[in-house]
């Protein structure tokens, strides 16, 4: 479902959540990679467990996240309704060196293994 209006209290929340900057890369990383869990943003963002889920909580109480549990691990995705939004938002941010870094590092370690994405993926049943 696609939000056909954008409502105030739908816009405080979305901007209130990009007013720092640990959730502004946060959500980066979720947009462009459609979900992540905490312990990939960890290593990707050289952030604390700590300073991570305190951002996830708030991301995801504001209502921009939905969560997807696949065995031990949790993915965080944006919510649907929101997608078209936070897009046009980060269409801003595309040249950003900082959010392309982030983006660089998950390539390098996808690439090494490290993601726990790659591991469902390398995962036999």
């Amino acid at each position: 479902m696609r939000l056909k209006k954008f409502s105030l209290p739908v816009g405080t929340q979305v901007f209130k959540s990009l007013s720092d900057e640990s959730r502004i890369r946060i959500l980066y990383l979720i947009y462009k990679k459609n979900e992540m869990c905490i312990s990939d943003l960890e290593h990707i963002l050289d952030f604390t467990q700590t300073k991570t889920s305190r951002h996830i909580t708030y991301l995801k109480n504001s209502g921009i996240l939905n969560v997807r549990k696949q065995d031990q691990w949790v993915f965080y995705f944006i919510k649907d309704e929101l997608r078209d939004i936070i897009k046009q938002i980060f269409s801003f941010f595309d040249k950003d060196q900082l959010l392309l870094l982030d983006i660089e590092t998950y390539n390098t370690l996808f690439s090494n293994r490290e993601l726990s994405v790659n591991k469902l993926e390398q995962k036999t049943w």
